[in-house]
């Protein structure tokens, strides 16, 4: 499967109003592609346009509620309509929640849903009849929270359990019918967005991204390679893929890390809460902001060996080097 350089793709990202979704838009464009973000709010669009413009990038912009379906479809036609095409879409409209499970009433954790799950749904398969047809790359941002569980978050991870089921499953029926379209599942570990400030909380405390936090850019870099190089998932962030291998390897114990540190870190119990209002969750928040408020790392050397795979190799041919030189040490 061949995938165009981002010079010569059209790229259509969700969500791309703040945080992951401006930041892949940015970095996209500054590599020549011609992009086009949806999202809810055009006031918000207008100020992540304006940003990419004029750093000398193209885009365009559509208002769009992906929890829609008929506003998802009117999106691909006009992105149809004004470029004749498109090669990558990615799935990247979220919001999310901070409250317990038994807390959140039914409109809130629907509307979540609708965003989260729908919204993959419906820019999936609103989106693959023109990939299928011309080939490109279909990529949707996840989360680590679908590979271990997340209280105070509860509803969110439940949402991103789903995508990555939804997306998972796709991937086989697409390699099925021989279709060109490349399936990827971005999952990050926590990103300093302003995520806390757009979400829903009917918790005590100010909103946080639990730590340790990356720079969205880190998503962006793996977003644009898989627009590029046919890639079938990646985990974002060493911390997250210690997380869930934990998680997956010692759930018991885990399950008492977490509890502990989910309390203690989502929420910053000695800041006042911001005012609840529904930008960034019933209605369109983003406004062009791409970081939160939150000390971030700006590298990850994970992340660069999930893109580079022969760098991968040979960090591993290394460790296993080393690892069989100590042993063969210890038994001298």
């Amino acid at each position: 499967m061949n995938l165009k350089p981002l010079d010569q793709q059209t790229i259509v990202i969700t969500g791309g109003s703040s945080g992951i979704g401006l930041a892949t838009a940015r970095m996209a464009a500054g590599r020549g592609a011609n992009v086009v973000i949806i999202a809810r709010s055009e006031e918000g669009l207008a100020a992540a346009a304006e940003r990419i413009r004029a750093e000398g990038g193209r885009c365009d912009t559509i208002s769009a509620d992906v929890g829609n379906r008929d506003e998802v479809r009117r999106a691909v036609a006009t992105v149809l309509e004004r470029h004749g095409g498109f090669d990558t879409w990615v799935n990247n409209a979220g919001i999310g929640v901070y409250a317990t499970l038994e807390d959140l009433d039914d409109a809130d954790h629907h509307r979540l849903f609708q965003t989260n799950y729908w919204g993959v749904v419906h820019g999936a398969t609103e989106a693959l009849p023109h990939l299928k047809e011309h080939g490109g790359a279909l990529i949707t941002t996840g989360s680590i929270s679908s590979e271990m569980p997340s209280p105070v978050l509860s509803s969110y991870t439940a949402s991103k359990y789903a995508v990555k089921g939804y997306i998972d499953s796709l991937r086989l029926e697409l390699m099925h019918e021989k279709a060109p379209v490349s399936v990827t599942l971005i999952q990050p570990s926590g990103i300093n967005t302003p995520f806390g400030e757009h979400a829903l909380n009917r918790m005590s405390g100010r909103a946080k991204v639990p730590p340790p936090v990356y720079s969205p850019d880190i998503v962006a870099e793996g977003i644009c390679h898989a627009a590029e190089h046919p890639t079938r998932d990646m985990i974002l962030g060493g911390a997250g893929r210690l997380m869930t291998l934990f998680a997956n390897l010692l759930p018991d114990l885990a399950d008492q890390v977490f509890m502990r540190a989910f309390f203690a870190t989502a929420l910053a119990k000695n800041q006042p809460k911001r005012v609840n209002t529904d930008e960034g969750f019933h209605e369109g928040g983003g406004r062009g902001e791409i970081y939160g408020e939150q000390t971030m790392r700006h590298t990850s050397l994970y992340g660069l060996l999930r893109r580079h795979p022969l760098a991968s190799f040979a960090a591993g041919a290394t460790a296993l080097a080393v690892g069989t030189a100590g042993l063969a040490l210890r038994r001298r």
